[in-house]
């Protein structure tokens, strides 16, 4: 991508952007009630980790402050992800189905983007990021944690990789629509599979930890780097980068060969 071409969806980034915050203060109660309907599913995570917690004074070596850092920390690279692409629900369920998805193959910017730019500042993310923040900054004061200069220059990357393996997970499930015509299904189960990660992964079946590792690597978006943050073990940590990448190139690889198959039905 040339500089020119980089400034001109930078531009656009904005513009739509803007477009979509005036839908919001236009759909004001719309966005109350789901971040209120987010806050109390939440609420509802933190008070079971801490009725777990007044059994046990650890959980697979983690103490309730860690588990709610690694809970806050999950909810930073999903709430950056669902605030610019959650149109890919969209794609895995209809677009395909109803012939609809060929409007972003006739305008003049990337189709991904076109897609992704129908959804930007999705009012959930919104929620997730603010109340990932605030637990994570709760948690951290009540630990006394104190991070690194390695630490601290590694937090948001290490939330954008986090952001990327959700999006490019999302697109590769939602690009199987091409060939499914409706992948929702699939895409609900894996959603709710990385559910897991919110919480410590040494807890769970061995089968499990590997599927949610190398296969689908959400534990590269929470458990791995929230355990690097709170006690330096880079042992995973290293691999972050290489899965990112290799995760993007499938996700979008996966895209752009359903665009070459796909068939507008017939009226």
């Amino acid at each position: 991508m040339s500089v020119s071409t980089a400034r001109r969806y930078a531009r656009l980034t904005t513009v739509l952007c803007g477009v979509s915050l005036h839908r919001l203060t236009a759909y004001r109660m719309d966005f109350l009630i789901g971040a209120a309907s987010f806050v109390i599913r939440i609420a509802c995570q933190i008070a079971l980790i801490s009725v777990i917690f007044q059994y046990v004074p650890s959980l697979g070596g983690w103490t309730q402050q860690q588990a709610l850092f690694l809970l806050g920390f999950s909810l930073l690279p999903r709430g950056l992800d669902r605030l610019f692409t959650d149109q890919l629900w969209i794609l895995a369920w209809q677009l395909v189905r109803t012939g609809d998805f060929f409007r972003y193959m006739i305008r003049p910017v990337n189709p991904f983007y076109s897609l992704l730019s129908e959804r930007f500042l999705y009012p959930d993310g919104f929620g997730e990021l603010a109340t990932g923040i605030a637990i994570v900054v709760t948690a951290a004061g009540a630990m006394d944690l104190d991070l690194t200069l390695v630490q601290w220059l590694l937090f948001l990357p290490l939330v954008l990789c986090g952001a990327l393996i959700h999006t490019f997970i999302k697109a590769f499930l939602a690009s199987l629509s091409f060939w499914m015509t409706s992948s929702l299904n699939v895409m609900v189960a894996v959603n709710q599979l990385s559910e897991f990660t919110a919480y410590p992964l040494n807890l769970y079946h061995p089968v499990l930890r590997g599927l949610l590792t190398w296969v689908l690597p959400f534990a590269f978006t929470a458990y791995i780097p929230a355990r690097y943050l709170l006690t330096g073990d880079t042992g995973l940590l290293l691999w972050t980068l290489p899965v990112t990448a290799l995760t993007v190139l499938l996700g979008y690889g996966t895209f752009r060969l359903g665009i070459r198959r796909y068939e507008m039905p017939g009226s």
